[in-house]
């Protein structure tokens, strides 16, 4: 799956992506950067104290200006006071260094999570949007692994592994210019070091971007096995199947597992290897420096700082090499992000799509044909007319193509041929939010969410008030039950609805649907899984929500077409029947034929 979905992009066409994308944080970005830049001032700072303590306090070299400057003119400098100054000058910088990373990490962390949600934002925006095609391909649970965790990479990325990055380079160019400055021979025996960690840069680099993506794909994988016993915990326990997905969970999770482990043993075999290429290089120079101070050629003083830049210089590359390698995990990350942004949805708008307010109701298919695959057709040259108000029944037996006629009706898929009207004009024409406004849905198993009942019923309707929710209710005989629920209207309906039986659930579905009020309503089987009593409440409430609008109503049961004044009969993909006002003789047939056959 994941291979399907995951494009590959370079770490620079990432930067210039989420450089735009975060345009309006570039003021703080811009300000933990120069706080970062401040380290390579300090960090040039640090072994000033020790070495104005050895050749200064230690030994008879002069006190340096810059030092002397922040003294009286002729104040005598003893081996206390300069102990005194270097210890303050340690004490200082120490302070400079803590209040930049206090600054830092407050504004990082602010900033960081800003960045993020706007990230999550966009792209949990761009997926609800897709088409219903790229969900019953991908799954659930790859989608939200992408919002919840791939979309942190760009925190990682801008604020984690980026300005160090910079910083460290910025800190060795330093590092190397005072050391030409101090002795250029250092220097030199120094930059050595570079060119062969930059290709075991390079060849660790290439190995950890393909294990980061096998390792994401893994966690997604194991996310689904949560996703899917989660919401279908009922029918583990009634199977018994807890333990088996408990297995499930772990194989999938062990290949996670292992694959964090290989990348743990490559980045820790690269890390052993440049540890000890620099070691080597500090190893050289200890001994080189040794030959220097004996035969005169720089003080002690000197060779203890030109080591301690020499430390220095070694930190910045092991940082640069460490968030090279850090960074491709980043890179993963955002990759499955934008790999989704750049999905194309398979419902486009028109660009000069026009405004819908109010439909009347009247359809007609000319030549519909869709296939979900490409390979068998779901429906076939499907033609007919609907007139404003008819109440429609759509029939036929398991995968005849009634949902995917409705499906296409509200524009959650295209046709692959043939055209649909709604009032004689295009529905491509509209702006799908207008087009699908147009539309009220009450189906077999209906979706609550899990908040209060009453805003479940406000779903329809937004805007709507306390006194039009109530209304609602009272349309859907709903008001009975829910004023005798413990918290009235403000009881909470739980996740999906589960704190409520079926038949109050379909109850609220209904005064959803009243309160939206729209022109065409799409009832699908929404009596079939309920008891006589509650049936026939909820029969004479959808009676009441059929009146002056456009009605389709999928069933497989034949009694409930009897309110239907045009029935269409759907058989592998084919309309093979249209019936309209009230062929009496039609359903006796139809009944008499089910019976027979079965």
């Amino acid at each position: 799956m994941s291979d399907e979905v995951t494009k590959r992009y370079s770490a620079i066409s990432l930067l210039k992506r989420i450089s735009n994308y975060s345009k309006r944080f570039w003021p703080q970005i811009t300000i933990l950067f120069l706080l970062s830049l401040l380290s390579t001032p300090i960090a040039l700072l640090k072994p000033y104290a020790l070495k104005l303590l050895i050749d200064s306090g230690f030994g008879s070299q002069p006190i340096p200006r810059l030092i002397s400057f922040f003294f009286p003119a002729g104040f005598q400098f003893t081996f206390n006071t300069v102990a005194i100054t270097a210890a303050f000058l340690i004490l200082l910088i120490a302070l400079i260094e803590n209040a930049i990373i206090f600054i830092s990490w407050l504004l990082s962390t602010s900033t960081g999570e800003k960045i993020v949600l706007n990230f999550r934002t966009l792209l949990f925006n761009h997926i609800q949007r897709l088409s219903l095609a790229y969900h019953d391909t991908r799954g659930a649970s790859d989608s939200i692994y992408r919002i919840q965790w791939d979309t942190m990479s760009i925190r990682s990325l801008l604020l984690v592994q980026v300005p160090p990055l910079i910083s460290s380079f910025i800190t060795l160019l330093s590092m190397i210019g005072v050391m030409f400055f101090i002795n250029w021979q250092f220097a030199a025996i120094s930059l050595c070091i570079i060119p062969p960690l930059f290709f075991l840069s390079r060849a660790s680099n290439r190995r950890l971007i393909k294990d980061w993506y096998k390792v994401k794909d893994a966690e997604s994988d194991a996310m689904s096995v949560i996703h899917e016993v989660l919401s279908s915990l009922r029918i583990v326990k009634s199977f018994g199947q807890e333990e088996n997905e408990n297995d499930r969970f772990i194989n999938r999770s062990n290949k996670a597992v292992k694959g964090q482990i290989k990348l743990a043993k490559t980045a820790a075999g690269f890390s052993f290897i440049v540890g000890m290429l620099l070691a080597g290089g500090t190893a050289l120079f200890i001994y080189l420096g040794a030959g220097f101070v004996q035969s005169g050629k720089m003080t002690l003083g000197e060779l203890t700082l030109i080591i301690a830049y020499v430390s220095q210089i070694f930190g910045p590359l092991q940082s640069i090499v460490k968030n090279l390698n850090d960074i491709q995990s980043s890179i993963a990350g955002l990759s499955r992000v934008f790999s989704v942004l750049d999905e194309e949805k398979e419902v486009k708008e028109n660009p000069f799509a026009i405004h819908l307010s109010h439909a009347k109701g009247s359809f007609e298919y000319q030549n519909i044909s869709f296939s979900y695959n490409k390979e068998k057709d779901a429906l076939q040259n499907i033609s007919f007319k609907i007139k404003q108000g008819d109440r429609v029944g759509i029939m036929g037996s398991t995968g005849a193509g009634k949902s995917t006629l409705i499906s296409l009706l509200m524009r959650f898929y295209d046709p692959t041929e043939g055209t649909i009207l709604i009032d004689g004009t295009d529905i491509k024409k509209y702006k799908l939010n207008d087009y699908r406004r147009q539309f009220s849905i009450v189906l077999q198993d209906p979706v609550l969410f899990s908040t209060t009942i009453g805003e479940n019923i406000r779903y329809g309707r937004p805007e709507a008030t306390d006194k039009e929710i109530i209304e609602a209710a009272i349309a859907a005989n709903a008001h009975t039950f829910i004023t005798n629920s413990k918290d009235g209207y403000s009881t909470m309906a739980g996740e999906r609805g589960m704190q409520l039986s079926g038949g109050e659930r379909q109850r609220i579905s209904l005064a959803r649907a009243f309160i939206k009020n729209a022109p065409v309503l799409i009832l699908d089987e929404p009596t079939s899984a309920l008891d006589i009593k509650t049936e026939a409440l909820i029969m004479e409430a959808m009676e009441r929500l059929m009146e002056n609008r456009t009605t389709f109503m999928i069933t497989h049961r034949l009694d409930t077409l009897n309110s239907c004044n045009l029935i269409l009969h759907l058989e592998n993909g084919k309309l093979t029947e249209v019936v309209r006002d009230h062929d009496v003789d039609f359903l006796s047939k139809k009944k008499a034929t089910f019976l027979k056959q079965s």
